[in-house]
């Protein structure tokens, strides 16, 4: 299946929606999409969109969800320092 997933500014995917849902909720428009995944942001007086919609491809949706649950671990560790994460000086 085909899927419209919506990844912040910091690149991590948020919501994902089949072609579908697509089609019924956003006129197949994946731009409508995106501005109804910032709204809530602009509203609270955010910067302009940071985001973006990418289309994957998933045999179903446990692979979906497998996506969801892999991806940001990289960085999740190098911030809240699992590693050696800080510069050094010489």
């Amino acid at each position: 299946m085909i899927y419209h997933v919506y990844f912040d500014r910091y690149r991590r995917p948020r919501r994902a929606i089949s072609e579908r849902e697509l089609a019924e909720n956003y006129d197949n428009d994946s731009e409508l999409f995106l501005r109804a995944m910032e709204a809530p942001q602009m509203e609270a007086g955010g910067a302009q969109p940071m985001g973006h919609v990418g289309i994957l491809r998933f045999d179903d949706e446990k692979e979906l969800k497998d996506f969801f649950e892999a991806t940001g671990e990289e960085i999740v560790g190098f911030y809240e320092g699992h590693s050696e994460s800080r510069p050094y000086n010489f």
